[in-house]
């Protein structure tokens, strides 16, 4: 079976009553739990940018609290599935301006650890992609935001 494009479904989401339009969502809803997460978002939380943002970093924190140090190979376990989990939050809000916070949260979680990063590659690695990405995100947004959001990009650069 091939999906249809957007354009198509659009269109025909546009005959369908509100009734049928309901039912197709929690049937959807029901499928998958990203699927779910992100109706949660769009009808409860879109409204409150910030308080979406305090929540995943208070998520993200937790997980940074479970990060096994003990070893290079565990650390990178834990500190990937902290950056799935931002990058899932990313995606559902699609905002370039939380998207830039959460990267942030989650780079001054990362030089936190109390382990030595620096020396290994692959850790290294992690951290300067996600900068790269911080400050592609940065340039996007309004020049006065970029101003205080470089400000803070700086001081993670500084290693």
């Amino acid at each position: 079976m091939k999906a249809a494009s957007a354009q198509e479904i659009k269109a025909a989401l546009k005959d369908l009553d509100s009734k049928a339009l309901m039912e197709l969502c929690l049937r959807l809803a029901r499928y998958k739990k990203e699927n779910k997460e992100l109706l949660t978002f769009l009808i409860f939380e879109a409204d409150d940018l910030a308080a979406y943002i305090k929540s995943v970093n208070e998520e993200i924190d937790e997980t940074f609290g479970s990060v096994n140090t003990s070893s290079v190979y565990f650390a990178k376990k834990g500190l990937r599935k902290a950056l799935r989990i931002s990058n899932k939050y990313i995606r559902y809000a699609g905002s370039k301006t939380a998207e830039v916070e959460i990267l942030l949260h989650y780079c001054t979680n990362f030089r936190g650890l109390k382990l030595s990063w620096q020396k290994s590659t692959m850790l290294s690695n992690i951290y300067k992609a996600q900068l790269k990405k911080i400050e592609a995100a940065i340039s996007s947004l309004h020049e006065d935001l970029q101003y205080d959001y470089l400000r803070s990009l700086q001081r993670l650069t500084e290693y």
